[in-house]
């Protein structure tokens, strides 16, 4: 019979304890709960709200730029902006300088959605950052952008 080998409890423990991946993902998780329950009456998930942030500006954006700023594949970003564009909330169009490219953009009511929804967030992001105190949100941003 042979004989199980694992790591020691300790080393849970130190992982527990001190694992920067475990920490950060258990935050980014429950910031998310605290922007979606905050965005939950407007119909939309904090990741939608970033999401359409992102296509606030003054021309359309590209798929590749919009990727890169929210860090997901384009994949995963199409996935995303379907709910939206079902909604009428984000328009998805052939891109005229290249054909194969799509440009994305806010629909009027998008936009509406996107001025009611702005407030929520600022309220509950600032609650956040007076969580934190004094200079440790800028701190915090400035670390995790390190890390991205």
């Amino acid at each position: 019979m042979s004989t199980v080998v694992k790591p020691p409890f300790e080393t849970t423990l130190l992982v527990r304890d001190s694992c920067l991946c475990l920490h950060v993902q258990r935050a980014a998780r429950a910031l998310a709960r605290r922007f979606d329950d905050a965005f939950r009456p407007l119909g939309l998930t904090n990741g939608q709200f970033s999401l359409m942030m992102s296509l606030n500006r003054p021309e359309p954006a590209g798929m590749a730029a919009v990727a890169s700023l929210l860090a997901m594949d384009r994949t995963t970003l199409t996935a995303a902006l379907k709910p939206l564009q079902r909604r009428g909330l984000v328009k998805i169009a052939v891109d005229t300088a290249d054909r194969r490219s799509r440009r994305m953009t806010l629909t009027p009511k998008g936009r509406r959605l996107l001025l009611r929804a702005v407030p929520l967030w600022k309220s509950n992001h600032a609650a956040v950052e007076d969580l934190l105190g004094g200079r440790e949100p800028e701190r915090l941003r400035k670390n995790l952008r390190a890390l991205s």
